[in-house]
């Protein structure tokens, strides 16, 4: 069946309405803020914090190697899309359940627990993620993907802005582990709700590429990054600056150990990253077709040496609210050049393949923090941040290279 302007616009509106929910979802299951406070709040050390962080944004990713080959046999690939969000769904109902009845576990179970379910929750986001970038890149049409991209930002940071006071009030209105209880069980609800959009897509265009085991998998792999070399580029990039969406949570982890800041803080940690975003995507709506992919890339590299800065040049006072903000634009802007460049340097063909591979790929956001937990253990926040500057400059590399068409 061929993919008409009627069947793209019912999947735009469709991938725009789970983008909506997500977005109401995200304040209260936030990685940057939310979660690594309330592991702290558990007794979580900074060694866990780093764990747990490269569970949800690197570990998860790099699972993407293994679910590719699977998913990419199969030419339809809406079934796998649902069974990842709804894994991640059962996930946050038991973690809500677990933290409100959590007086009821002894020692570590209340640690453990929480790692096992954020671990089930990062993995269905990975297995469903494959199926997602491959159904987004196919079933709508090439003239409307910047704008969906453009209008998804205005609208998730619209709802993230909403919410955000909701998620605040939500964490002040009890005292750990219940008003974290009720910030995943809302975050259940809206995931559920979300979810909705994805049974209304409608998939009209087979995308196979038959993978017949594991060193055929490998083959293609090696194929492709042989022949197309924005391939290669793209995995240094996101390998690089990748590493900037995971340096809040560990900001979050400085503010509690060394200011002792409550839930309080954290939601207005969590309302200041929230503003960041949401006044970079009215800037990049207002700007489609005007901005290049490779500024906004340059652009993230100024800001995430410029969060340093901040830090060791006032390290007794250092400006929190701006930093999230800063924050806030940092993850906004990766959000839509990752995802343009990677529809950009892929095809209907081969992108479930290229999205396994850039999961896969990423290799350094996945150690960074952990690497980054150790540090702060054995030597402090000093040569954390330090590392983080060196790894973010290397990225320049890779973007001048990239050689971005949009």
């Amino acid at each position: 069946m061929k993919l008409t302007h009627a069947i793209s616009r019912r999947n735009f509106y469709a991938l725009l309405w789970h983008a909506g929910f997500l977005a109401f979802a995200r304040n209260f299951i936030d990685v940057d803020t939310v979660i690594p406070a309330m592991l702290v709040d558990a007794g979580g050390t900074a060694m866990q914090v780093g764990v747990l962080t490269a569970i949800m944004l690197g570990g998860s990713s790099f699972t993407q190697l293994i679910f590719a080959p699977f998913i990419s046999n199969y030419p339809y690939k809406k079934k796998f899309l649902l069974l990842g969000i709804n894994s991640r769904i059962v996930a946050l109902l038991f973690m809500a359940l677990m933290l409100y009845y959590s007086s009821w576990l002894q020692g570590d179970y209340k640690i453990i627990l929480i790692f096992l379910l954020i671990t089930v929750f990062s993995l269905g986001g990975a297995f469903a993620n494959i199926s997602y970038t491959d159904i987004m890149g196919k079933s709508v049409l090439a003239e409307e993907r910047k704008p969906f991209f453009s209008i998804r930002q205005v609208l998730t940071g619209s709802i993230l802005l909403g919410s955000v006071f909701i998620a605040r009030k939500v964490l002040s209105v009890s005292e750990f582990p219940v008003n974290y209880a009720y910030m995943f069980l809302v975050g259940f609800a809206s995931l559920l709700f979300a979810s909705l959009g994805f049974w209304y897509l409608k998939e009209v265009i087979p995308s196979k590429m038959t993978v017949k085991g594991a060193k055929h998998f490998f083959q293609l792999v090696r194929h492709e990054l042989k022949e197309n070399r924005r391939l290669l580029y793209f995995l240094g990039f996101i390998n690089t600056q990748g590493i900037a969406i995971a340096f809040l949570p560990f900001i979050t982890l400085y503010a509690k150990q060394n200011f002792d800041f409550q839930s309080l803080q954290t939601g207005n940690f969590l309302l200041f990253k929230v503003i960041g975003s949401v006044i970079t995507g009215l800037l990049l709506f207002a700007l489609k077709g005007k901005f290049k992919y490779r500024k906004l890339l340059l652009m993230n590299v100024f800001l995430s040496v410029l969060l340093v800065s901040l830090i060791l040049a006032l390290p007794g006072s250092p400006p929190f609210y701006l930093m999230f903000f800063i924050g806030g634009v940092i993850f906004a802007t990766y959000s839509i050049t990752m995802n343009g460049v990677l529809l950009e340097v892929s095809d209907t063909e081969n992108r479930a393949l290229y999205t396994g591979i850039t999961g896969a790929g990423n290799i350094l956001p996945a150690i960074f923090p952990l690497a980054g937990g150790w540090l702060i253990t054995q030597f402090g926040f000093t040569s954390f941040f330090v590392l983080f500057v060196i790894i973010i400059l290397l990225s320049l590399y890779f973007i001048f290279n990239l050689k971005c068409k949009h």
